[in-house]
């Protein structure tokens, strides 16, 4: 199944497709320091199976730690869309409330990674 559903941030400014392949692949929340402020629900995807289809000018990228991984917000109402992992796989993952059509409030028991076992800063310190 090649679905294609497109999203994007609060303001509409930038605006995204991702081809989901079947149903979200791996959902999950993050512990690290970072994500547990955001509070997403984000899913993987292939590289090539997401695509920035406007705002390319407003897009802000966040890096910290070992600044490999590419965290990107819409610079005019701050939503975080989608980010590059810092894994050697070159994944990316997308906030799931951004895509048009997926209610995240109706998945249920959506585990949280334990990203802050991966940091090389201490998990409790301030950034």
């Amino acid at each position: 199944m090649n679905n294609r559903k497109k999203g994007s941030c609060h303001c509409g400014k930038v605006q995204f497709e991702v081809r989901l392949q079947s149903n979200l692949d791996n959902p999950r929340r993050c512990n690290c320091s970072l994500c547990r402020r955001k509070g997403a629900i984000m899913a993987d995807i292939d590289p090539a199976d997401i695509v920035i289809l406007t705002g390319h000018d407003v897009l802000t990228k966040y890096q910290w730690n070992t600044y490999i991984a590419e965290h990107w917000f819409c610079s005019v109402c701050g939503i975080y869309t989608h980010h590059k992992k810092r894994g050697t796989s070159g994944g990316y993952g997308f906030n799931v409330a951004c895509v048009e059509g997926i209610d995240t409030s109706s998945l249920d028991n959506v585990p949280i990674a334990n990203g802050a076992s991966m940091s090389l800063i201490d998990a409790n310190e301030e950034h």
